[in-house]
């Protein structure tokens, strides 16, 4: 008898002998990450010709010249970038307000003076990223609110850097 199972077709699966990745994802965010994965992103909006005055108007110009796609743009490591909406005020001055979109990407480390998303005991936070020869210090963009000394490393983690900051309406 026959069997009707299909059998290895060209093109499916992985190549033999190729690495693969262990991704976590918590159960209650499984519909929505796999929402994400399987959705087109591959859209282009208009580039219009004109050049935008910051200073005196100018008139207005219809001519499309090129599009762009926002991801390509905005997004250099689909694989590593997540996105997370910011919630309080201790980033305004950074141009952070509450409900504003982050685009992250993941990294376990940070330069001093990026913005980066840590988890300090336990919390999530976004801060800028102050590293001194002894001393890591998260620091907000609101004198409201006092710095972040890092005392215990084990409490401390970064997730990512702050690339872009879409600003809710």
């Amino acid at each position: 008898m026959a069997n009707n199972h299909g059998g290895r077709r060209e093109g499916s699966g992985r190549m033999k002998q190729e690495e693969t990745k262990l991704v976590r994802v918590p159960l209650s965010k499984i519909d929505t990450v796999m929402a994400v994965r399987q959705a087109d992103y591959h859209h282009t909006i208009p580039l219009y010709s004109s050049k935008v005055a910051a200073g005196y108007p100018s008139p207005a110009d219809d001519r499309v010249d090129d599009s762009i796609n926002l991801q390509e743009m905005l997004v250099k490591n689909p694989e590593k970038t997540f996105a997370l909406r910011a919630s309080g005020d201790s980033m305004v001055n950074a141009g952070i307000k509450s409900g504003d979109l982050l685009i992250v990407e993941s990294r376990q480390q940070g330069l001093d003076g990026q913005m980066v998303i840590a988890v300090v005991n336990n919390e999530l936070t976004v801060k800028t990223l102050s590293i001194q020869t002894n001393q890591i210090r998260l620091l907000p963009a609101n004198p409201l609110f006092q710095p972040i000394d890092v005392i215990n490393m084990d409490d401390f983690k970064i997730l990512g850097v702050v690339i872009h900051i879409v600003h809710s309406p």
